[in-house]
């Protein structure tokens, strides 16, 4: 069984049937998987997705508060550049082109510290970097962890059903684990400790770094403009925390067909280039799945892409050493119709084609 077969923890209703179509339950049992995924007392090694979604219930407050008490239309500007456009961004930056396709290389980790923690931390590497691969891989096929063919609540609750990696791999598995996350600077478990936690991420040092990130964003913002722009900024993220897991259902066209001719050129999925995420996030999503180790995913001149900018900033800096850029292998292959002429090094002596 090849490994992004089993590397994922498979869900008690399975990924497909006996015919090999894809196993769509209802919101109940869907529900019932995620309540039962998140029980720490009837299995530990349910510890990451239950701190994932300890994260937000902490955010509520904030928002409450946010709502309640500082709503401003000044905070509500901040809370909506904060969560929509540097929230979404930093995703597309860390999560995405770093963490799961290494687009690009920072030329010491110093700068790799920065970029992890430039915003509040919420989604844990872990889970979404492994089940991202498995994502790509199976795209819209049964064993895609958030196949918008499955429905809005199969990948609004994906990230605690579907994408946590399986407990009980091997040790030559689980080093192929490693190699995925190594890069990440996540704090990785010995194979031993894995056996015992169910995870790559060690369970002290991903609560330290939780801690330690709140604090002291929190306290930034209240330098910045008290507890009205702290609370705000928190609040946007528990906005986009939510968000975001909703974000694949849209991406994919809510498992319809829902592609434009010349606007999305791959056609081996249902992804789809969609404005509002292109231009706060740079999440140009077809166009990511065209080439998904591309430092740059908005090729056409209208694709604003702020995930970039931040990538071509820090190599500008010398903060990040090369990347990869397939802007003009899009060009020549699906505006210029010149498919023959491929470029992938567009960092003279820099950019390496992982």
């Amino acid at each position: 069984m090849a490994f992004l077969d089993h590397v994922l923890q498979p869900p008690t209703y399975g990924w497909q049937d006996d015919n090999g179509h894809l196993v769509k339950p209802g919101k109940a049992i869907l529900l019932q998987e995620f309540f039962s995924r998140l029980n720490l007392i009837k299995n530990r090694k349910n510890w990451l997705p239950f701190i994932s979604w300890l994260k937000v219930l902490c955010l509520v407050p904030f928002f409450v508060l946010f709502v309640f008490k500082f709503f401003t239309v000044w905070t509500l500007l901040a809370a909506f550049v904060y969560g929509m456009i540097i929230m979404g961004t930093h995703g597309t930056v860390w999560h995405h082109r770093y963490c799961t396709h290494r687009a690009y290389r920072f030329s010491n980790n110093f700068w790799r510290f920065v970029t992890r923690h430039l915003t509040l931390n919420i989604i844990p590497e872990e889970i979404y970097v492994v089940s991202h691969h498995v994502h790509h891989a199976k795209s819209d096929k049964p064993g895609d962890p958030y196949n918008a063919d499955g429905g809005f609540w199969y990948c609004f609750l994906a990230d605690v059903n579907h994408q946590p990696i399986a407990n009980d791999l091997n040790e030559a598995d689980y080093n192929r684990i490693s190699r995925l996350m190594v890069h990440t600077g996540v704090k990785g478990n010995s194979y031993r400790q894995y056996q015992r936690w169910g995870s790559y991420a060690r369970p002290l040092a991903t609560l330290i770094t939780w801690l330690v990130n709140w604090c002291f964003w929190y306290a930034a913002f209240y330098l910045a403009g008290g507890h009205a722009l702290a609370c705000s900024l928190f609040a946007a993220a528990g906005v986009w925390a939510i968000g975001v897991r909703t974000f694949n259902y849209d991406g994919h066209g809510h498992g319809k067909d829902k592609q434009r001719e010349g606007v999305d050129y791959h056609r081996d999925d249902k992804s789809i280039n969609q404005l509002w995420p292109g231009f706060v996030a740079g999440e140009w999503h077809n166009n990511h799945h065209l080439y998904p180790k591309s430092a740059r995913s908005g090729f056409k001149s209208y694709q604003l892409d702020t995930a970039w900018l931040y990538i071509r900033l820090l190599y500008l800096l010398g903060a990040v050493t090369s990347y990869r850029d397939d802007k003009q292998n899009f060009l020549n292959k699906y505006i210029h119709h010149n498919p023959g002429h491929s470029v992938y090094e567009t960092v003279k002596d820099h950019t390496v084609d992982y």
